[in-house]
């Protein structure tokens, strides 16, 4: 069989693996690839998941770097069966559907823009609701641990992997020539001991594990510590009467920040007057499926919800579903604390609560996730002075919080902790969903404490797998793109520049609206390449 890595290949979104054996072709994940403009032209480059071939997709999570273009294969030919299980059902839809929104929004902004330059403005979204709401009559859910077979010679079984709700770690058995293979594909591992769900099952046998790296260089803080973290955060703004922004993915990460919240006011740390918005629709519709799918949060849960007791809401919460509440947030004086997607920082409601108070000395933003390279959220953790937003530069000024122990991913010791379970020593590894340098550093680990055999696979790699934990051939993945000729790149702009001085006299000589228009143009492009200088 062969195992083609079309995402998540020494990085941490896009997942998608696609597996070919000599009767059918199914892929595990269909995920958006998300960060740096480069990074997210991949999601154009659809031909190469060869959709119409595609006989059945497995989703391990609802997450949009796992489930976020299945709108475009859809689109593009593709017709079988999307299996996950029931929570991860209802989530993919809603997720879908909001990401949909966004690519049209998005589009319609790019084409406004265009046209007030007078150019051409021939733009589409990478998919539309349409396309989203395509997915929904191929979605066929099961439950965890209830084994199936999508096709003749595939066998596949979903077990909690104690991310986000409804998330599973997907075993596959697959019988080629009378000798059966078994495939586990992690997905993301969730942090034990973290807030409503259960922690990630154990799993003892493979031939080849397909594990997700992302914290594969560091371990979380306890949660004990996160939560004064988090109380001291509040405290410090709220004592400034400014707002406290917490940028959190709108699946779990929203919900353990309720939770969290829940728990500080139960132990009389969240000042009773401090007001908190939700200020996501997305998050709201989420976490109705939280509520509606009791059976799959942890026992802690269960407990409290069985005393009449909502972990989830609190009586100073306000949610706020209107483009006008939202608005009024920032109208606002005085302190409160607002959760607000997205998590990395790159669309929605999120950069307006950043453009408000990102420049504000007492307020805070408080990074509760992972925040993947080339996204907003990874320059401001990363100690940007100034950031761009709605082509304005906006200055950091506010107190910046990153609070790793509200993680739902495994940390380092508790990947390894994981990975101690397997008792088949001849399993090959293979590291994915990480940066390459947090790959390096599991990897080196893995082969001195645990002696397996590890591959860290490229994007677009393939591989050639046999039974018996063999790896018959390696594929080199095609070059993406050239390399970048930064000499010719730089000197061609420098010649523009001497070039324009030239021509200052000319300029002078045109009307005065056309010379603010020229200032306005020259004005953009200084603060772009001052955005650049900030990133490195």
């Amino acid at each position: 069989m062969k195992v083609k890595f079309l995402g998540a290949a020494r990085a941490v979104t896009g997942s998608c693996f696609v597996i070919e054996t000599d009767k059918l072709k199914f892929a595990v994940d269909c995920g958006m690839h998300q960060g740096s403009a480069q990074i997210e032209k991949r999601n154009w480059n659809i031909d190469i998941y060869e959709p119409e071939n595609i006989d059945f997709f497995l989703i391990t999570h609802a997450h949009i770097d796992h489930s976020g273009l299945l709108p475009l294969v859809v689109q593009k030919g593709f017709r079988g069966p999307i299996y996950v299980t029931e929570p991860t059902g209802d989530l993919v839809k809603i997720l879908l559907l909001d990401s949909a929104h966004i690519q049209e929004t998005e589009a319609g902004w790019k084409i406004k823009r265009l046209q007030r330059w007078g150019k051409s403005a021939d733009i589409s979204p990478l998919y539309t609701t349409k396309d989203a709401e395509a997915v929904a009559p191929i979605i066929k859910t099961k439950k965890y641990n209830e084994m199936f077979s999508p096709a003749a010679g595939i066998k596949v079984n979903f077990q909690d992997a104690g991310h986000i709700l409804g998330a599973a770690i997907v075993e596959i058995f697959i019988t080629e020539n009378g000798a059966t293979t078994k495939l586990v594909f992690s997905g993301d591992i969730g942090r034990r001991h973290q807030l409503l769900v259960e922690d990630p099952v154990a799993i003892s046998e493979a031939d080849y594990l397909f594990m997700e790296s992302t914290y594969g260089d560091r371990n979380h803080k306890g949660e004990e510590d996160s939560l004064d973290e988090l109380a001291e955060a509040i405290d410090y703004s709220y004592s400034r009467g400014e707002k406290i922004i917490i940028p959190a993915f709108a699946v779990e990460r929203t919900q353990e920040m309720l939770y969290s919240l829940y728990l500080l006011s139960r132990e009389g740390r969240l000042p009773k007057d401090l007001p908190i918005f939700l200020d996501s629709p997305l998050a709201i519709k989420t976490t109705e499926v939280f509520r509606k799918y009791r059976s799959y949060l942890d026992s802690d849960t269960q407990d409290i919800l069985k005393n009449d007791s909502d972990p989830l809401n609190l009586l100073q919460l306000q949610y706020s579903s209107s483009t006008e509440q939202s608005m009024r947030i920032n109208e606002m004086k005085g302190p409160a604390v607002v959760i607000s997607a997205s998590g990395m920082c790159t669309a929605g409601r999120i950069k307006h609560h950043l453009r408000h108070n990102l420049w504000r000395p007492g307020a805070s933003v408080v990074f509760v996730g992972y925040q993947a390279e080339g996204t907003t959220g990874r320059r401001i953790v990363e100690g940007a002075r100034k950031i761009r937003i709605f082509n304005d530069d906006i200055a950091v000024k506010a107190r910046i919080w990153t609070i790793g122990g509200f993680s739902a991913h495994a940390g380092q010791s508790q990947l390894l902790d994981w990975l101690h379970n397997f008792h088949t020593k001849q399993m090959k590894v293979f590291l994915v969903h990480g940066e390459f340098s947090a790959q390096e550093t599991l990897a080196s680990l893995i082969r001195e404490k645990l002696s397996f055999d590890v591959t860290i696979p490229e994007y677009r790699e393939e591989i050639i797998l046999k039974a018996g934990a063999v790896i018959e051939e390696k594929i080199e993945p095609v070059a993406e793109e050239p390399s970048i000729d930064w000499d010719n790149l730089i000197g061609a702009l420098e010649v523009k520049i001497a070039d324009l001085k030239k021509r200052k006299k000319n300029i002078e000589l045109l009307s005065t609206s056309r010379q603010m228009e020229i200032r306005d143009m020259l004005q953009e492009a200084e603060m772009n390449i001052e955005e650049i200088k900030t990133d490195i």
